[in-house]
């Protein structure tokens, strides 16, 4: 099983709010997740992202790879992981 770390959009029409998931590389992108580890708003200004650091460290420890996005995200906020992601 492939792990990535990605988003999922909710929100309404043209209001998009993404959640970032622990899934399974299988799996729809709105669909099954394992884990819930933060969130992006880019709605607001200036783009809010949270993230909860030592979940997205450990899933990076355990082999999950974050999305392109996800990665952009993660090196803009500086937030834990960089350094696993970057090697």
């Amino acid at each position: 099983m492939s792990v990535k770390i990605r988003l999922t959009r909710h929100g309404s029409k043209k209001r998009p709010f993404y959640r970032i998931v622990i899934a399974d590389s299988r799996s729809p992108r709105d669909g099954r997740f394992i884990e819930i580890v933060g969130h992006y708003n880019p709605t607001v200004e200036p783009p809010e992202v949270v993230l909860k650091n030592d979940r997205v460290s450990y899933w990076i420890s355990q082999g999950a790879i974050p999305s392109d996005t996800v990665k952009q995200l993660m090196k803009k906020n500086g937030n834990a992981g960089e350094e696993a992601v970057a090697s």
